[in-house]
């Protein structure tokens, strides 16, 4: 990677840790001397996070996280269960390769289960983010993957995720199983119902934080964007 990628994803792991707050505002002089680099690398991967509008600049004061509204939850959700739920139901439909897809989403289980029992955050972030890409993946559609994970990226601000603030990381787990069993038992139905429900719960975990940080129209984004009975 260049030293602007470098300094792109240092700056977003401490977006996601909590190390760069809320509301608090940075310079690029206090990152450069943070990570360790020239001021150059470091504006150009910060300038990479306020494109994908992880970050925001403002005139004499540097750059805050952007913490995401109930509008872009609901906006995000909307999008990952129109894409998400027929991922599986391809995953489910898949031949002979099937079998080492669902190898490879229990071993990604295995993952979550182990960090959940160390306290590991960012490993449990990471296994179910490779879980979830893994079964995206299977439509054979890189652009999808890409973003998903950009869209995963900016539900993240609102408080990383929601283990241990609305939900345990064992909560989240069990979640999982259901559309992964159904992957692995080529029930197409059966995985896009499970993934949309496990998508449906995030969703509206993560609109109750929102409510709870002062966005009292969380919840109107939320019915107007999605339709839960679908």
């Amino acid at each position: 990677m260049t030293l602007a990628e470098d300094a792109a994803t240092q700056v977003r792991a401490w977006l996601y840790d909590g190390t760069i707050g809320r509301g608090i505002f940075h310079s690029v002089p206090e990152m450069a001397e943070k990570l360790g680099m020239s001021r150059s690398p470091v504006r150009e991967g910060l300038l990479r996070l306020a494109d994908a509008g992880l970050i925001e600049f403002v005139p004499q004061r540097g750059f805050r996280a952007v913490l995401p509204t109930g509008q872009d939850i609901a906006e995000i959700f909307a999008l990952r269960l129109a894409l998400e739920p027929d991922a599986a139901a391809r995953a489910a439909r898949l031949g002979a390769g099937r079998t080492a897809v669902a190898r490879g989403l229990r071993s990604q289980l295995r993952q979550m289960r182990a960090a959940a029992s160390a306290g590991d955050d960012a490993g449990f972030g990471g296994a179910d983010e490779l879980l979830h890409a893994t079964i995206l993946e299977c439509s054979g559609n890189a652009r999808l993957v890409a973003l998903v994970a950009e869209l995963r990226d900016t539900t993240r601000l609102i408080g990383a995720n929601t283990a241990g603030r609305s939900r345990t990381h064992l909560e989240v787990l069990e979640e999982h199983e259901p559309f992964v069993d159904a992957i692995a038992d080529g029930d197409p139905a059966r995985a896009a119902m499970s993934m949309r429900r496990h998508l449906i719960d995030t969703g509206r975990l993560l609109i109750t934080q929102a409510h709870d940080d002062g966005d009292t129209g969380a919840w109107r984004a939320w019915s107007r964007m999605v339709d839960e009975d679908e």
